[in-house]
């Protein structure tokens, strides 16, 4: 069965995706005037991404309180993320200077609750049509460029026009495969699995993270009393870990210095991962089309910048084709300038962190600059601050990397003799 088109209306932007970034694309374009078609192939309003580190880093904050969702998150048990690194060197633990600012935070929780929060806040915002059950098999071209997409739903297929695509599907992206974007993908030397705990203390009852070089592991405390732990072991550690799994995950996290005490938790969830997690990069936009979140680029887990960067990108997709984007109001021209806007922004914001994960995906210990950057934050206030402030996503590698920090850098570690 097949809908005519005559039987569905005409949108401004349709988006393929209610996740994070997908309903905050598709709020902050509605309140700024734009007709929004929200699509979700999933039927179930509840539903929700599984694998994810459930932590939003620091530099998400700012959407978070445009969107007005952090009193929601807040009512919901949503932990603010502090949180201290294991190094060779000792443990980094920033703390905000004496008389200064709190640090900035953002937040840990769950997709099980954030997902619903915000597609619901999407599907109550005047100017969206969250269309559950509705999977985009194809795009909808004219004079070479995407004008709509074509759907299955429940009913049958149909074709819903509008003068934007945007793709916020995720890494494995329907939208950036049918319009033809390229993708770079780079090879990730770690394998990873998390699970979720209740009556697992942490230090500090903040996140911890360690650095072994070139083994990872993570614990954040989410909502309702529940941690996610996670081990990002090198590939090479893979077939003996998958004889057996529990027994390998709770081994590796004994052997934590200061490992959280594990054996008198309650595992809630069954063990969560994946042996193969590449990053990609794409171009984020093509014509007629924009991508936000993972489908633009997908980076290491281990960074947990999944979240912040979908919120991010969302908004600065808002801010460039809002005014372009209304059929009544926008011009061709205006919305592929402000298309153009958008990607310069997403590349000059993203690309060195992405560089940065690139390389270290490699599985591989810590080289020089690195080790100079981390020594010096594990015996230093003001250097750990430097280290949360890049870590939150809150500055880049050039500030991370400037030469009044490095001297710093070099300076502390010449007072303790090595790195």
């Amino acid at each position: 069965m097949t809908i005519p088109d005559s039987a569905g209306p005409e949108y401004d932007v349709v988006i393929s995706g209610s996740g994070l970034a997908g309903s905050a694309a598709a709020i902050l374009l509605a309140r700024r005037g734009v007709r929004v078609a929200l699509l979700e192939r999933r039927s179930d309003p509840e539903a929700y991404k599984v694998l994810c580190t459930h932590s939003i880093t620091a530099n998400a904050y700012p959407v978070l309180d445009e969107l007005g969702l952090v009193p929601a998150l807040e009512e919901a048990g949503a932990v603010r993320n502090d949180a201290r690194w294991h190094t060779r060197w000792g443990w980094i633990e920033p703390k905000a200077a004496p008389e200064g600012p709190e640090l900035p935070h953002g937040y840990n929780v769950r997709r099980s609750t954030l997902d619903p929060l915000i597609r619901s806040l999407a599907a109550e915002t005047p100017g969206v049509d969250l269309l559950l059950g509705h999977r985009v098999t194809g795009l909808v071209r004219e004079a070479g460029r995407a004008v709509g997409v074509r759907v299955s739903t429940p009913q049958g297929e149909r074709e819903i026009r509008a003068r934007l695509v945007v793709g916020a599907d995720g890494k494995d992206s329907a939208v950036a495969k049918f319009a033809e974007v390229p993708t770079k993908s780079y090879a990730n030397g770690r394998f990873g699995y998390l699970a979720h705990f209740r009556d697992l203390p942490l230090v500090d009852g903040i996140g911890q993270a360690w650095f072994l070089e070139p083994d990872m592991a993570y614990a954040f405390p989410n909502d309702d009393g529940v941690t996610v732990l996670a081990v990002l072991p090198d590939k090479k550690r893979l077939p003996a870990f998958k004889e057996n799994l529990e027994g390998s995950f709770l081994e590796f996290v004994r052997a934590l210095p200061e490992a959280p005490p594990i054996d008198s938790a309650e595992r809630v969830s069954k063990f969560i991962g994946t042996v193969d997690y590449p990053l990609h990069t794409r171009r984020p936009t093509a014509p007629g089309v924009a991508l936000i979140g993972d489908a633009a680029l997908t980076s290491d887990p281990l960074w947990g910048v999944g979240c912040g960067w979908a919120l991010q990108t969302a908004q600065w997709l808002a801010e460039a084709v809002a005014p372009a984007a209304p059929a009544a109001t926008g011009l061709r021209e205006d919305l592929d300038a402000s298309l153009t806007t958008y990607a310069r922004r997403h590349r000059r914001r993203l690309t060195g962190h992405q560089q940065l994960a690139v390389d270290y995906a490699r599985s591989r210990p810590f080289k020089a600059m690195e080790r100079l950057m981390f020594a010096a934050a594990a015996r230093d206030a003001s250097m750990a601050r430097h280290m949360y402030m890049f870590a939150a996503r809150l500055i880049g590698p050039l500030r991370f990397l400037s030469p009044v920090a490095v001297g710093r850098a070099l300076a502390v570690n010449v007072r303790r003799r090595s790195y």
